[in-house]
């Protein structure tokens, strides 16, 4: 294994309202970067976005697919109905 650095993309699929994935967005974005008044550049580089995977226009599959297990524990734990 090597200690150079490189990419990664760690990936979360959260269940929420545009306003709760946004505040969550803005966590992650705390998170990485506790001072973003600081002198360029950040210690880590990285880059954040958020995709509505229900829009293919913002990126996303159309349908949620890539995360089923998520939406199906939504569905049984918010008793959602089936589509």
């Amino acid at each position: 294994m090597s200690d150079e650095p490189g990419v990664w993309e760690v990936r979360l699929g959260i269940y929420a309202t545009r306003q709760q994935a946004e505040e969550v967005k803005e966590g992650i974005t705390r998170l990485l970067c506790p001072d973003p008044d600081h002198a360029p550049p950040c210690p880590v580089p990285w880059t954040v976005s958020l995709i509505d995977m229900a829009n293919p226009e913002d990126g996303g599959d159309g349908d949620g697919d890539a995360y089923p297990e998520l939406v199906e524990q939504a569905r049984t734990e918010n008793r959602l109905p089936r589509t």
